[in-house]
């Protein structure tokens, strides 16, 4: 298990207390290249929950996301992940989706990253 960068730590706790979602990060993982801006966990969470409730198939899950208890801020605890919104997973010269996706990334799995959000374009 690796420790988690404490740089990292420290801008997600901000992003969690200031409930800010302006704060825009490109990360590295085992498997892929992820940027986005971040969102505080509630916001993410609640966002995730509106989605999965429209949905006929998905629509039970919802309720799991929006659950009290999942806020590791109010029991005093550093953040653990990291909330992407409007996020893509960069693919060659693409991202993935185009329209950005919602992503919850363990901060002890980020092997890099970079503040600013990479964005293509065909030009």
């Amino acid at each position: 298990m690796s420790k988690p960068d404490d740089l990292l730590v420290d801008i997600a706790a901000m992003v969690e207390s200031e409930h800010t979602n302006q704060m825009s990060l490109t990360v590295v993982v085992p498997g892929a290249v992820i940027t986005g801006r971040l969102a505080p966990e509630a916001v993410w969470r609640e966002r995730v929950a509106e989605v999965l409730k429209d949905s006929d198939q998905l629509g039970a899950f919802a309720p799991v996301f929006t659950r009290a208890g999942g806020n590791r801020r109010n029991r005093g605890e550093a953040p653990s992940h990291l909330h992407f919104h409007v996020a893509r997973i960069l693919q060659g010269s693409l991202g993935i989706p185009e329209t950005g996706g919602m992503y919850r990334i363990a901060i002890k799995d980020v092997s890099a990253w970079t503040v600013g959000d990479f964005s293509y374009s065909d030009r």
